[in-house]
């Protein structure tokens, strides 16, 4: 019997619900060359990944991308199995029994780490982790952090760096208008939070925020910024980049910050403070033993040989801030799956165009029937939106191996025998009806509120919402 008929459709399964995920489901049910059926699985009852978890609350313009991925999740050959953790629930060899492919889109989890002493002291934590708990993310909401504390240090300048800035310096009546969780916004809104410095280790033109994110930092109702005018100078190497690789976003975004750098607060009761050039070299302890000041080098930049801007320590300028509290975001890195081959170097599943390969081997060879896409495929890079192409080229391949037979050979190739396995290793899975329902009662739970919603923030109060146990 042909596979990827009405008949016998080609089955997918995908791990990992985020944005890559609907992509790569999108992209299956668009092509015309076989009938597909897509069962997309996430170890949390929700899904969405990092648009749910990661995305800023006050940022729901963005998040309103979920609405393309409800349509992808509304084809008839369309499944979802929330609260199914790959590798405990279901394993890769149960998947193999019931399709002839297997995707994984599940990002980089983890953060990387700066390096440097007094990093693991109390009140030091990674920006990912206080963004999740904010954004009510079950595994983090029972997380603590020290608000009391008056000057909160933010190492780096991507979007993660400037959402926990921004955050921070958010007013009460501002967080009010977000799906921010209910116990993130009592914390903030009553923090003693009056200062908050964001480190760049280059310069602002190397800067890594967009001009409409340094514009939006900009006119935050309770919170001034303030860029030291050393901090906004463009030094002599970038000045030689710039005239030989002209950019209008680049000047556009130097202009913006120098303009920061000469205006005077107005009297608002927070300040954030953006430093460039500068790298923490130490955490410095106080008398309760958790962080009491950050020190910092002064960077130098050079022009490399391959013509890059690059930062080096002047080694004799340091400086210290006398903050109580630290969050670095200095980039992320994906984790090993079970029995699926994984890079530990580059933290990411080895891959050519999204095939899995085995990295032991020599050379490097696909594993027929495995495939990856989004951040674990090419690393912590990009926006959502990047991540559409990224799954159109994995599914590309996956639609030529199909072709040349190179697939999984399952022995029971059909939905409801997944579905039977699936309520046998977690009754209480989530559906997308059962997400639609609990989605209908987070935007109720928000009536009589400019809140777009309110989250349920543990797996238990989502079963409950559910009438489970």
């Amino acid at each position: 019997m042909p596979m990827g008929t009405d008949d016998h459709p080609l089955r997918v399964a995908i791990i990992g619900s985020g944005p890559t995920g609907f992509y790569t489901a999108e992209h299956l049910f668009k092509q015309e060359d076989y009938a597909v059926e897509v069962d997309l699985y996430d170890r949390l009852p929700t899904p969405f990944g990092l648009v749910r978890g990661g995305v800023a609350p006050d940022h729901q313009k963005i998040k309103s991308v979920t609405k393309a991925y409800d349509r992808v999740a509304s084809n008839p050959r369309f499944r979802y199995y929330g609260y199914v953790e790959f590798g405990t629930d279901v394993k890769l060899d149960d998947l193999k029994k019931h399709y002839h492919q297997v995707v994984f889109t599940v990002g980089a989890q983890v953060d990387r780490s700066m390096g440097i002493p007094g990093e693991h002291l109390e009140r030091s934590h990674a920006a990912t982790e206080f963004v999740a708990w904010y954004n009510g993310h079950p595994d983090y909401r029972d997380r603590k952090f020290d608000l009391s504390q008056d000057a909160v240090v933010v190492v780096g300048v991507g979007n993660v760096a400037v959402d926990v800035c921004r955050i921070l310096c958010r007013g009460r009546e501002e967080l009010e208008r977000t799906d921010i969780a209910d116990y993130a916004l009592a914390a903030i809104a009553n923090s003693n939070v009056k200062t908050v410095y964001m480190l760049g280790r280059r310069g602002p033109a190397q800067a890594a925020f967009t001009n409409p994110e340094i514009k939006e930092l900009g006119e935050l109702e309770v919170a001034d910024i303030r860029v030291p005018e050393r901090d906004a100078a463009i030094d002599e190497a970038t000045q030689a980049f710039m005239a030989k690789n002209p950019d209008k976003g680049t000047d556009r975004k130097v202009r913006i910050l120098q303009q920061y750098a000469e205006e005077k607060r107005s009297g608002k009761p927070k300040t954030l403070v953006l430093r460039f050039c500068v790298s923490p070299t130490e955490l410095i302890a106080g008398d309760d033993g958790g962080v009491a000041k950050v020190k910092l080098v002064n960077n130098e930049l050079y022009l490399t040989e391959r013509g890059t801007i690059r930062p080096r320590a002047t080694e004799t300028e340091t400086e210290e801030i006398e903050v109580g509290l630290v969050f670095r975001s200095v980039g992320y890195k994906g984790v090993a799956l079970p029995d699926v081959p994984f890079r530990e170097d580059w933290s990411v599943i080895p891959n050519e165009k999204g095939r899995v390969l085995v990295h032991e081997s020599k050379p490097d060879a696909p594993v027929p029937g495995l495939y990856c896409a989004g951040w674990i495929k090419r690393g912590p890079t990009g926006v959502i939106g990047t991540n559409k192409p990224d799954a159109l080229e994995t599914v590309r391949c996956m639609l030529e191996d199909v072709a040349l037979g190179k697939h999984f050979t399952p022995n029971a190739p059909s939905g409801d025998a997944a579905r039977d396995l699936v309520r046998e290793r977690k009754p209480n899975y989530f559906s997308y009806a059962d997400w639609n329902k609990l989605n209908e009662l987070e935007v109720a739970n928000a009536d009589g509120t400019e809140r777009p919603r309110v989250k349920f923030t543990s797996i238990e109060e989502m079963l409950a919402a559910l009438g489970r146990s």
